[in-house]
């Protein structure tokens, strides 16, 4: 299923809504400077550059749009208590290091206010054909990201992990308290069921 495999991670992330790029070196630092000093304005000046950013991350783990504002309100608290120790190491740096902070808050908000999903995933379910790749030229790219967030919490959640953050199964298995192979299993359920909606999708437009 090649559009789904991690080898064709950047073909599956321009299907998702773009990135909001802001500029890097310079700015970054003097907006992570801002930060430490305590500067009043810099966290919002900071949140109007990479809203879309942490929007776009966190709205693949969490659907609900008032949670998502919980989380993302919960990361910035934890960017502004955490700036002090954050190392720059270049351009795009400072996004990499949010990216990390919107994951983390959103796994912790899914393991704690959804927990049955994760306890479900350890049930051994009946051995399922692998579905074969549907064409994906002629989908918009808003229709394949909501397919995506529309997953169950759980399939979604390793979903993500694996093909956008490049988790391995045993990293995947740990962050969820689940087993290595219950993660390579539910992956593969998940693209299976990706890919049968997709079909559906184009057999109603054809």
């Amino acid at each position: 299923m090649g559009i789904l495999q991690r080898q064709e991670k950047d073909n599956v992330q321009v299907l998702l809504p773009s990135v909001v790029h802001i500029g890097t070196g310079d700015r970054e630092r003097r907006l992570v400077k801002r930060l430490r000093s305590g500067d009043a304005g810099a966290l919002q000046d900071f949140y109007a550059l990479y809203s879309g950013s942490m929007s776009s991350v966190c709205g693949r783990y969490i659907t609900d749009r008032d949670d998502m504002k919980d989380v993302l309100q919960e990361c910035l608290i934890r960017i502004a208590e955490k700036i002090a120790d954050f190392e720059y190491r270049g351009p795009g740096s400072l996004r990499a290091w949010v990216t990390r902070i919107v994951i983390n808050q959103s796994l912790k908000y899914l393991k704690t206010r959804q927990a049955h999903e994760f306890a479900r995933l350890d049930y051994d379910l009946p051995e399922e054909p692998e579905e074969t790749e549907p064409p994906l030229n002629d989908i918009p790219p808003e229709v394949i990201y909501r397919m995506i967030r529309e997953l169950p919490a759980g399939y979604r959640t390793i979903f993500n992990l694996y093909v956008f953050e490049e988790k391995s199964h045993q990293e995947i298995a740990e962050l969820l308290g689940i087993k290595p192979t219950t993660s390579a299993s539910q992956l593969f359920k998940a693209k299976n069921l990706l890919a049968r909606r997709i079909k559906e999708y184009l057999k109603q437009k054809s």
